[in-house]
């Protein structure tokens, strides 16, 4: 099926452009088949991040920092936000013995929050190794963690979470990587488990100062780390193809959370049997 599908697509490009043009093509697929640039924008984007907090702050400041999108002012609510984290996951059902996936866990905010008696089969899932390394060394010893660069995927078998979270991770891939990311959530997910992520969105005011940064950062820095809005309308287009069923979207304002917001808005997704 595969080698037909080539092979009209072959005649469609010969029909329009030429037999050159084929050729072209052929040798352009190669190219990036085979490109020595594996990692994507995304790995190298914020391993440059966190390099240059390496050189300016000490360890325990510069894994602090890194951990959150707020700028050095986030590295001083460190422990806060990894118990509004633990909160949120507590508020949609976290209970004692569940399989969490912590996706983009960066240095272990939500992972030293996470109470110790739930007994959780905990797995924080991340691409740079120092936050992976910093956050081995403030959790539970039978936490696993897992680095992660290539692939867009969830390395784990199907059906074998009940909860994923993805908190400040999305702002920083483009939509259709989002896209492919809930799309293997949702295979990663059992039955009835739920998605839980948090993203930046024009409809709330409170972010237009986040987008005013990555406007500022971009002139001075090309290679700054992204800052992807998403509005509401969008994820519940991609939660209607991929197949969830939208629990609850929580604006950044909302102060739903023992009397606390998050800042960036939240998205609640569910895996229908």
């Amino acid at each position: 099926m595969r080698i037909f599908s080539y092979y009209k697509k072959a005649m469609r490009i010969i029909k329009r452009y030429g037999i050159a043009a084929l050729f072209r093509y052929i040798y352009f697929y190669f190219i990036r088949k085979f490109s020595k640039k594996t990692e994507p924008h995304f790995v190298q984007e914020y391993q440059k991040h966190v390099n240059n907090l390496l050189k300016v702050y000490p360890r325990n400041a510069a894994m602090k920092i890194a951990a959150g999108s707020g700028g050095i002012e986030s590295g001083d609510n460190y422990i806060e936000t990894g118990v509004l984290q633990k909160e949120i996951l507590l508020h949609y059902g976290l209970k004692p013995n569940m399989s969490i996936i912590d996706f983009g866990c960066g240095s272990g905010r939500l992972a030293h929050a996470l109470p110790e008696d739930y007994n959780l089969n905990y797995l924080g899932i991340d691409v740079i190794v120092e936050l992976l390394a910093y956050a081995r060394s403030r959790s539970p010893k039978d936490y696993k963690f897992n680095i992660h660069k290539k692939l867009l995927t969830i390395p784990v078998l199907k059906e074998t979470a009940d909860i994923i979270c993805a908190f400040e991770l999305f702002p920083l891939l483009l939509h259709e990587e989002i896209f492919i990311y809930l799309e293997d959530m949702k295979r990663a997910l059992k039955n009835g488990g739920k998605v839980i992520f948090s993203f930046f969105e024009f409809d709330s005011r409170r972010h237009w100062s986040a987008f005013n940064d990555s406007v500022n950062d971009r002139k001075e820095i090309l290679s700054a780390p992204l800052k992807t809005f998403v509005e509401k309308s969008v994820l519940k287009l991609w939660a209607d193809k991929i197949g969830f069923r939208i629990v609850e979207f929580v604006d950044g304002n909302d102060k739903k959370f023992n009397g606390k917001d998050y800042g960036q808005s939240l998205a609640v997704f569910e895996k229908m049997p």
